[in-house]
């Protein structure tokens, strides 16, 4: 063997017992084993737009689709991310005919698809309110992993606690990412054509 090619042999030598000594130590402590899948986001469901259509899973393939959880009497993040929007809908002209936008109740006890009606006529035509019965709610939320909680108020009311973030999904009905509002409405609806 020439002497040029001994060192590289060892070095080959040393880093393919290198790469076999960390696997066998990562399989015997159970490393291997235990990597869990991301967490998935999203599912089947079936719930009733503010029309009284049923509007399934189903419904969000074909179009990229901004989610967002909330309920009619929010006092200021639901209206606020709803405008915001209902900014980037309008800013992406006739592309907004190409994209669903929801809103999905997480207090079905007062957001009927009369209320979500009422609600909505004060945004973007594109964006549906969907709610349920109780059951149907709580199957979406657990699927989309949301956080949802009655808070009672002193007055004998009561406010929802809640996840605040809007869902990006992409033409499949899969998770893509939360989809940032923090810019230019302009710039979102740039950013969502992409994935018309």
């Amino acid at each position: 063997m020439p002497r040029t090619t001994r060192p590289l042999v060892i070095f080959a030598a040393f880093a393919g017992s290198l790469a076999v000594g960390l696997f066998l130590m990562l399989w015997a402590v159970g490393g291997l084993r235990t990597v869990a899948a991301p967490a998935a986001i999203g599912g089947p469901f079936q719930l009733t737009d503010q029309a009284g259509q049923t509007v399934t899973d189903k419904n969000l393939r074909g179009k990229p689709t901004l989610i967002f959880f909330g309920f009619t009497h929010c006092p200021d993040v639901c209206p606020t991310s709803l405008f915001e929007i209902s900014e980037v809908l309008k800013a992406m002209g006739k592309d907004a005919d190409r994209v669903n936008a929801y809103f999905v109740s997480v207090d079905p006890e007062r957001d009927t698809a009369t209320a979500m009606k009422d609600y909505l006529s004060s945004f973007d035509p594109h964006l549906k309110g969907l709610t349920g019965d109780p059951a149907a709610i709580a199957k979406v939320l657990s699927s989309y992993r949301v956080y949802a909680k009655k808070v009672p108020l002193k007055d004998g009311d009561y406010t929802m606690d809640h996840t605040a973030l809007i869902y990006l999904m992409d033409r499949d009905g899969r998770f893509v990412s939360p989809f940032n509002l923090k810019r230019t409405p302009e710039e979102a609806a740039a950013d969502l054509k992409r994935y018309l």
